[in-house]
């Protein structure tokens, strides 16, 4: 089975859970088409200061390894601007094991909800959707409105799994980075990835 995803990051509160996908995924073999939303990096400036948008490997290669210790190089990273709408993540000819949106902004929830297809990251969730690949959505966002909860129904009901970031507690984190430990692990689980980043419950 294929192991190469699409992993969209998008403005919504959280900006760390990506991050940290991201350096579990450098240490599996695989590969990655990346695609940041301009508003990713706005929150990423205001949540963790990092001012620096990601243009290059070496650049997300050098942030990760900044935050979260040495970056690995098994895995094949490919950064793709959100505007860019004619990149393979847009064709659904591309084989991928699955897409995954974290965070996932309630703006592109609902585009990806309504067809949309106004940018990269949206017209690649739509793709997932029509060829039957796993889309899992990572939405940060409380209290949700009514508005919100028909969106994550109407994908849901679409093939689409919704997965809020609301890490569990069982593995007894002793930081931020062990509750974004708990969430990368479900993401790469629902995936299809074998590896595990924490202790399965009662295995």
């Amino acid at each position: 089975m294929s192991r190469k995803l699409i992993v969209g990051l998008t403005g919504a509160s959280g900006a760390a859970y990506g991050l940290r996908l991201l350096w579990h995924l450098s240490h599996i073999s695989g590969a990655t088409d990346l695609i940041f939303s301009q508003n990713y990096f706005k929150v990423l400036a205001a949540e963790a200061g990092d001012t620096q948008e990601i243009n290059s490997v070496a650049g997300l290669q050098a942030l990760l390894s900044e935050k979260y210790g040495p970056a690995g190089t098994a895995h094949n990273f490919e950064i793709f601007q959100s505007a860019d709408i004619a990149a393979r993540a847009a064709s659904g000819s591309a084989q991928y094991r699955a897409m995954v949106v974290v965070p996932c902004s309630m703006k592109t929830l609902a585009s990806i909800a309504q067809g949309l297809s106004q940018n990269l990251i949206e017209r690649a969730a739509d793709v997932s959707l029509k060829e039957r690949r796993p889309l899992i959505l990572c939405p940060r966002e409380t209290p949700l409105s009514p508005i919100h909860l028909r969106n994550m129904l109407s994908l849901t009901e679409s093939g689409a799994t919704i997965m809020p970031l609301m890490p569990g507690y069982y593995h007894s984190p002793q930081s931020l980075t062990d509750l974004y430990d708990f969430m990368a692990d479900r993401i790469l689980a629902h995936c299809g990835f074998s590896e595990r980043i924490i202790k399965p419950w009662k295995s």
